[in-house]
């Protein structure tokens, strides 16, 4: 809780995955990937419950001895149509408990603890926001990259007026990291997306804790940050 308000971290966790294999349950660093995410909601001085929701009974297993609670998620609702928003509702749908704010964790972002979570929490206060979301610097400007047709040319690839310029000279863009979304549960409900419409704010995070694991590569990165940090 925190002032007065109360907070749902929901892990949603498929036990399918394409590229990587099992993911959510792949060992990293000594513990699975999803236990990372468990401990930074449990962690959390705000954070009132943690919810893992999986269609998986070993990703169930593995969420309820690293301290979460745990709902079934039915098999309609893990497939490669559903969407996070469906699992979050049913979740929301079958805990005893009404709460203020959702909080989403997804299990691929390992480097998101809880004092991010902590912070983004109180930016949410500080803005009087409806939804905050955690972005971080884009590793590489969108001004030097564009689309390339059958032909491959590169005529006007960039524009003229970016011709020669050093990237520290190029205006700074933000991308979505995945580690953190919050949003007025009520909010959530009657938009059906984290991106609300009005009273929505960024929480910056660095580009070292915003890893999150789509494949091998990531994974293996992933190993490297944790054993520098």
């Amino acid at each position: 809780m925190y002032k007065n308000k109360t907070f749902l971290a929901i892990i949603p966790a498929r036990g399918g995955s394409k590229r990587l294999p099992r993911k959510n349950i792949l060992e990293l660093k000594g513990k699975p990937l999803i236990e990372w995410s468990i401990e930074a909601g449990l962690n959390s001085n705000y954070i009132d419950n943690v919810v893992v929701s999986s269609d998986d009974e070993e990703i169930l297993s593995i969420a309820k001895k690293s301290g979460a609670n745990t709902i079934k998620r039915p098999n309609v609702l893990a497939n490669d149509t559903a969407t996070t928003f469906d699992a979050i509702r049913h979740t929301i749908e079958h805990v005893t408990t009404n709460y203020d704010y959702i909080v989403l964790l997804q299990p691929t972002s390992p480097l998101r603890n809880n004092k991010h979570i902590d912070e983004a929490i109180e930016l949410l206060e500080q803005k009087d926001a409806n939804a905050i979301i955690s972005v971080c610097e884009m590793e590489h400007s969108p001004l030097w990259a564009n689309s390339l047709d059958e032909s491959l040319s590169m005529k006007g690839f960039l524009k003229d007026e970016l011709l020669n310029k050093r990237s520290q000279d190029l205006e700074t863009f933000y991308r979505l990291n995945g580690a953190i979304y919050i949003c007025k549960t009520q909010k959530l409900l009657d938009e059906k997306s984290f991106f609300l419409k009005e009273q929505i704010y960024a929480y910056i995070m660095k580009q070292r804790n915003s890893i999150d694991i789509d494949n091998d590569i990531d994974f293996k990165m992933a190993e490297v940050l944790i054993d520098e940090n």
